[in-house]
């Protein structure tokens, strides 16, 4: 692993972001905790972290500018996307705007640490056999719409042509986290 052991949590969960700044600390982190992207611009006005776990909803607001503030200040920023819920769009975003791993909550700091050590994929990985549903497809879209409107409810609603009180129901039965 690298010797620049600075780490930023991005969480809007004070709690959770507690509790991973306290286990990373005792893993000798230097540990910064932003709540969303205004605070990490100015952590990083005054630090270059060498790691950062960031969670893909903020407040409202989407991770994934996060990741892209943190490549853009530093590429060789080690990157972690948590999220309580996964789908491909978001997965390949974070990806392509340069996180290295991407997590499903809950995730344990081991987890955490383990993927920061990960630069390389693993092509023995093995494939499912099982194809994705309709369910899982209707809701990677819904997921697609909410990022692409910055998780703007009302207009993914209606970029989805459903009423926003609809979407809201869908929502609440599968949490975007």
């Amino acid at each position: 692993m690298e010797t620049n052991r600075t780490l930023v949590i991005v969480e809007d969960d004070a709690a959770f972001a507690n509790t991973l700044k306290r286990s990373f600390e005792r893993r000798e982190y230097v540990v910064d905790v932003a709540s969303g992207r205004e605070a990490l611009e100015a952590i990083l006005d005054v630090r270059t972290p060498g790691y950062a776990v960031v969670d893909l909803k903020l407040n409202g607001e989407s991770g994934l500018a996060c990741v892209e503030a943190l490549h853009e200040h530093d590429p060789s920023t080690v990157i972690v996307v948590l999220t309580g819920f996964a789908s491909i769009a978001t997965a390949v975003e974070a990806i392509k705007l340069g996180a290295r791993h991407y997590l499903v909550k809950p995730s344990s700091s081991d987890d955490i640490e383990e993927a920061f050590g990960r630069a390389e994929g693993d092509s023995a990985v093995a494939l499912t056999e099982r194809p994705t549903s309709i369910k899982t497809l209707e809701w990677e879209h819904i997921h697609q719409t909410l990022v692409d409107t910055g998780f703007n409810i009302s207009e993914a609603a209606r970029r989805l042509g459903m009423h926003r009180r609809t979407l809201a129901r869908k929502l609440e039965k599968r949490q975007v986290k």
